[in-house]
């Protein structure tokens, strides 16, 4: 039952449409009803209202305070101060690697950037029936006080000029004292420097998976003097270079190694120089440099004895000779006539080791030392780790039997080399066509036999 203000027992309202308008049309606005008698609060009710009291108090606290700090951190008309650390920087000592302490990155550049170089070479190119200007860049590093400086052959192949840049931004012209493009070494020369500060030399057969390694070079050819470091990825690979050589015994790093930065050193980690870095190599004809985190580097103690070499005698001693040419046996052949996987002698110079040796036209070269040959460019290789005067044994193949030859390598002249550092190899293969055969030659043309004298070879070999 409501009272006489509408209200119920329960404390509802209740409104009346008809005790307020009797035509129930009429749509004018009701009144705004009374409000209800308010109700004591409970004890509960004031315990929950004092919590969300002091929730709220808490959080004005907090931007109150927030508010404040700002008040306290504000410089004149309102700017905010930056308080910065007054930790103080990082000194880096300078001191030379002596194959005992291990060196911080940081450490290694301070201590040898004045040792490694900026090269950047012009020449000129044919292009169809005229020539072009070429430029190129690269790294280097000094290896004496005097102006004898380091880099990768292909750096300065076909230049007619050189120039080297030091950290201090000082240039030269440089001279090319002598290189070696099967091993990718060349020796350069500054004159009218003295008090250079040479690199330290280390031992690349200590070289261990997983150890520290890094480089500084000519990154991109514009980006001097850039250090990049990583590990040691792996000793001992077997690569093949974008004009087809092969290299034995790489150091494999994942240091980023970019175009120009070939020819820089690699040190380890202990500052020394353990090899020479390079950015040609490929596999199967695509760019290893474009691979993230797999760079190479020729081990120092490989190139090491031919870069003294050229020091102090212009051209390298002691490098064996064979006096043959040779060439790859192809699948063609190998299905045709049976011929096992190496290096076919296409030619033997008379008077030299190999006709000695009792190596004949057309034998096939499977094996020298303990190296199987699987092909020209790898007996190559294998043959340049021995010196002039040492003996080696040779497996060969022949006519369906397979002999064992032994030969005492002569020595290779200087002027061999020369035409050598021109871009002949030694000992070096006939013209192949696209298809790897040997065009209108008899690989057996030696032989008194008449049958293989007047046998028509050149269909088989010339296509």
């Amino acid at each position: 039952m409501n009272d006489q203000n509408g209200f119920d027992s329960n404390g509802m309202y209740h409104y009346n449409y008809a005790s307020q308008h009797s035509d129930p049309w009429d749509r004018q606005t009701p009144p705004a009803p009374p409000q209800p008698p308010k109700k004591k609060k409970s004890g509960a009710g004031k315990v929950v209202a004092l919590v969300l009291c002091c929730a709220l108090v808490g959080g004005g606290a907090g931007v109150g305070g927030a508010a404040a700090y700002s008040a306290l951190t504000a410089g004149p008309q309102g700017e905010t101060t930056i308080y910065r650390s007054e930790v103080d920087p990082t000194a880096v000592t300078v001191k030379q690697a002596d194959g005992l302490t291990p060196m911080s990155l940081s450490e290694i550049y301070a201590a040898y950037a004045d040792s490694s170089v900026c090269i950047s070479v012009t020449g000129m190119a044919t292009n169809g029936w005229y020539q072009q200007p070429t430029a190129g860049a690269g790294s280097g590093f000094i290896i004496s006080e005097d102006g004898y400086i380091v880099t990768n052959y292909h750096v300065i192949d076909g230049a007619n000029t050189i120039k080297v840049t030091l950290n201090n931004g000082d240039t030269y012209d440089a001279k090319l004292v002598g290189g070696e493009e099967l091993n990718d070494v060349a020796v350069l020369k500054i004159d009218g420097v003295s008090g250079l500060k040479p690199v330290v030399l280390g031992d690349s057969d200590d070289l261990v998976v997983g150890e520290q390694v890094c480089t500084i070079g000519n990154a991109l050819g514009t980006l001097s003097f850039s250090q990049t470091s990583g590990f040691v990825s792996s000793t001992g690979r077997e690569i093949t270079m974008s004009d087809g050589t092969v290299m034995n015994n790489m150091i494999q790093t994942n240091c980023t190694i970019n175009s120009g930065n070939s020819g820089g050193p690699l040190f380890d980690s202990y500052g020394r120089v353990v090899g020479i870095t390079s950015a040609k190599l490929s596999n199967n004809g695509s760019s290893q440099a474009a691979i993230e985190g797999i760079g190479f580097a020729i081990p120092i103690n490989d190139v090491i004895g031919i870069v003294t070499d050229f020091m102090q005698y212009g051209y390298v001693t002691g490098r064996p000779y064979m006096g043959i040419t040779v060439g790859d046996v192809t699948e063609s052949d190998q299905q045709r006539f049976g011929f096992p996987q190496g290096a076919v002698v296409t030619s033997v110079e008379e008077g030299s080791c190999a006709e000695t040796a009792g190596l004949k036209q057309g034998d096939v070269i499977t094996k020298m030392g303990d190296m199987e040959i699987t092909g020209m460019n790898q007996m190559i290789a294998v043959k340049n780790r021995y010196k002039a005067g040492e003996t080696v044994s040779l497996e060969v193949y022949r006519f369906g039997e397979n002999l064992t030859l032994t030969i005492t390598f002569d020595e290779q002249e200087n002027s061999t080399q020369e035409s050598g550092n021109q871009g002949q190899a030694q000992d070096p293969a006939p013209q192949q066509t696209s298809s790897g055969s040997y065009r209108g030659q008899n690989p057996y043309g030696n032989y008194e036999d008449d049958f293989f004298n007047s046998f028509p070879w050149s269909y088989f070999f010339g296509r």
